[in-house]
């Protein structure tokens, strides 16, 4: 009460302190830099990550992209070479004529370097850029080429994805958060019991989210997914907390007239469910930083934050804001549109073997489901995009006019002989898909030392330390058959080269591929055990953890498996997250329920009205809580062009309401037939069985 009673007394402090934070919080989350890259989150010991970092050091090479120009005469081509390499950043434009000296005659260069680049009506420069792939520098040279090369040019690679995702992301941010405010205030308007505390809420959570976002500045950046999900999650995670102050302090009302003593006991009586109820959410969220791929630290970080955040502002600033508008607040209160579940909870306990029976189906089904769900993910960033955005179009072209899918670079020993490369160029043109294999060997020919190459070109692909090469794979990043011929290319590089590197996107999604399905298994089981452990705690039982576990985890297998069967794939990252957040966050709503099962049982009754007292009180919440959260990411996951938002706000729109009928319908069920295990493996429960077998004796001798 200390706390809550110091809270009251410094309301107008804590709203003064609030404004005054929310103006650093403001730079700090322009300041906070965003990345598009999720090649940037795998772990920096990986051959694919030391060999990208080699080519920007060795090479001043780092970001690569093909552009393809279509019906434009040789030279044109070439005074738009010359446009291109003085753009800023842009290290090397490589056309055949790039290669070309007056040393050496054209009848020298070998057939297959011309035609790496023509092709009917189009042809094509290889791109270097002296900066990173996501660098902000990289997309503002993609930027300016798109403009100087026209309609004519075709820009693709990776940089050109990362810089169109970022313009995309940029246009639809706003108006996620717009229509995530407006749905979520639209849902706690229809389902609370005043239609001025939407707003009040509103503003709480709003400062709450926009100092997690400022705060975020001392992590130097975070991802683009972090940046559009944290704004919509924060909102309805923690919308809850408010829901639980503001009936806490009506009920409070109703017993002490005073505004001020009605608030504080509210708080005091908040803070307690509501510090039980943020655990299991930051567990959730926390559970994501086990991930080696760092994109889960990323979010799992801010989302904790936001959360911890959120609690810390439904305690403080919103108390203080409800105190200042206590007589508007009362004015505009209604009847809430949700009635009494009495009938409702004695129509589900009456039939519960029926939902038990459900259970037993629906889990090995959806398990099934869950399981190919989690193969049949995708791993191509450009799938994410639009159609009709140039990167998609660019890509297209390539494939089109080239037959070229992927790009492949290798860094061999500057070291290793001529004749060894050539050897290893030609066992690598054997393999299935390969293209060709593009280095110094192949531009002057078994016949001319490359010596007699000027430095400006020799500098092109060698330096003091590597040799660079180009491979071009008619394979589609993230397929099976690149990784295959990855696995190929690699086996033939190490024979002639140990200390090579085959690296660029098809190899760096390789690496992703196989450390996110590791990620998987351990987040999952970290995020199990950290929440089994919390209920453990909280309900002060054995058994219960693993009821309400089960619960949840049919939910979670039914939302992740009816992409299976409704013949959808995923973006590789959201069953990872989703089925972290959707333990993490609907847990609550079991737990809820269990509690007051268990007070009710403590309290006398016997299982059944035990049951339907707890489901009856406890339906209005769950359904409050499971329509904010819903209300909150249906409709980003509506509008948004970017699947990867699209997919995940839609997993966590359906995650909600299939939790919340999974823990109305299934729950109760259980509890129904485990209430003797439930009585003897909770702590303080165990005088629960006695009474039941002392009023079963008693029945007994009655008859």
């Amino acid at each position: 009460m200390r706390f809550s009673k110091a809270v009251v007394r410094g309301r107008v402090a804590i709203l003064i302190l609030t404004v005054l934070l929310m103006i650093p919080a403001v730079f700090g989350m322009l300041g906070t830099r965003i990345n598009y890259d999720m090649l940037n989150y795998l772990p920096d010991d990986m051959d694919t990550v030391i060999g990208q970092n080699a080519l920007l050091e060795d090479f001043g090479k780092g970001a690569f992209s093909f552009i393809v120009v279509e019906n434009m005469p040789e030279k044109d081509v070439a005074a738009l070479q010359e446009k291109l390499e003085s753009v800023e950043h842009v290290e090397t434009v490589l056309w055949y004529n790039s290669l070309m000296d007056t040393s050496i005659p054209m009848q020298l260069l070998p057939d297959k370097l011309y035609d790496a680049f023509n092709t009917g009506d189009a042809t094509m420069m290889a791109v270097f850029f002296d900066t990173a792939t996501s660098a902000d520098e990289t997309m503002d040279a993609i930027r300016e080429i798109r403009s100087i090369a026209g309609k004519q040019c075709f820009v693709s690679g990776m940089s050109a994805l990362v810089t169109d995702l970022k313009d995309l992301c940029e246009q639809e941010e706003p108006i996620y958060v717009a229509i995530a405010v407006v749905l979520a205030c639209v849902a706690m308007m229809v389902f609370l019991d005043s239609w001025l505390i939407p707003f009040v809420f509103l503003a709480s959570i709003g400062a709450a989210i926009l100092l997690n976002l400022g705060s975020n500045w001392f992590m130097g950046e975070i991802s683009y997914i972090t940046k559009a999900l944290s704004a919509v999650l924060q909102l309805a995670v923690t919308m809850d907390y408010s829901i639980f102050l503001w009936h806490s302090y009506n009920e409070q009302r109703a017993i002490y007239p005073d505004k001020c003593e009605a608030m504080a006991h509210a708080i005091s009586a908040t803070l307690t469910s509501v510090v039980g109820s943020s655990i299991t959410t930051i567990a959730g969220f926390l559970a994501l930083c086990f991930m080696s791929f760092t994109l889960g630290r990323d979010l799992g970080i801010v989302m904790a934050k936001g959360v911890l955040l959120g609690v810390l502002s439904c305690v403080t600033v919103l108390p203080s804001l409800i105190l200042l508008l206590d007589k508007p607040l009362q004015k505009t209160r209604h009847r809430s549109i949700l009635p009494k579940m009495d009938g409702v909870a004695k129509g589900v306990t009456k039939v519960f073997p029926v939902f038990l029976a459900l259970f037993v189906v629906l889990a090995p089904v959806f398990y099934f489901a869950y399981d190919k769900t989690n193969d049949e993910v995708y791993y191509d960033m450009g799938q994410c995009l639009p159609e009709d955005m140039e990167y998609v179009i660019a890509n297209s072209k390539l494939s089109e006019e080239f037959d070229i899918a992927s790009t492949h670079m290798l860094l061999v020993d500057a070291s290793l002989p001529s004749k060894q490369v050539r050897s290893m160029i030609s066992d690598m043109e054997q393999v299935d898909g390969v293209k060709y294999v593009l280095g110094l060997e192949s531009v002057v020919g078994a016949g001319v030392p490359e010596e007699i190459l000027p430095d400006s070109v020799r500098s092109i692909l060698k330096s003091d330390k590597w040799e660079l090469l180009l491979i071009n794979s008619e394979y589609k990043v993230a397929s099976d058959e690149v990784n295959a011929q990855i696995d190929s290319l690699n086996a033939i590089l190490k024979k002639y080269d140990p200390t090579g590197m085959l690296i660029g996107e098809a190899p760096c999604m390789k690496d992703m591929i196989e450390t996110t399905d590791h990620d998987f298994k351990v987040v999952n089981a970290v995020s199990i055990l950290a929440i089994f452990l919390i209920i453990l705690l909280v309900e002060r039982s054995i058994s219960l953890p693993f009821l309400l576990i089960a619960v949840i985890e049919l939910a979670i297998f039914i939302n992740l498996g009816l992409p299976h069967f409704l013949g959808q794939s995923l973006p590789f990252i959201a069953p990872i997250c989703i089925s972290t957040i959707q333990l993490g966050a609907t847990v609550d709503y079991a737990i809820l329920m269990t509690t007051r099962y268990k007070a009710e049982r403590l309290a006398g009754k016997e299982k059944r009205p035990a049951v339907i007292t707890a489901l009856s009180t406890s339906i209005p919440s769950i359904i409050v809580s499971g329509m904010g959260l819903f209300a909150a990411t249906f409709g980003v996951a509506i509008y948004s062009d970017i699947d990867i938002i699209s997919s995940m706000c839609m997993l966590m729109a359906r995650g909600a309401i299939v939790s919340m009928l999974c823990v109305i319908l299934i729950l109760p069920a259980l509890l129904l037939l485990c209430d003797r295990l439930v009585c003897a493996t909770t702590l303080g429960m165990r005088h629960c069985n006695h009474s039941r077998k002392h009023a079963e004796k008693q029945d007994a001798s009655a008859r």
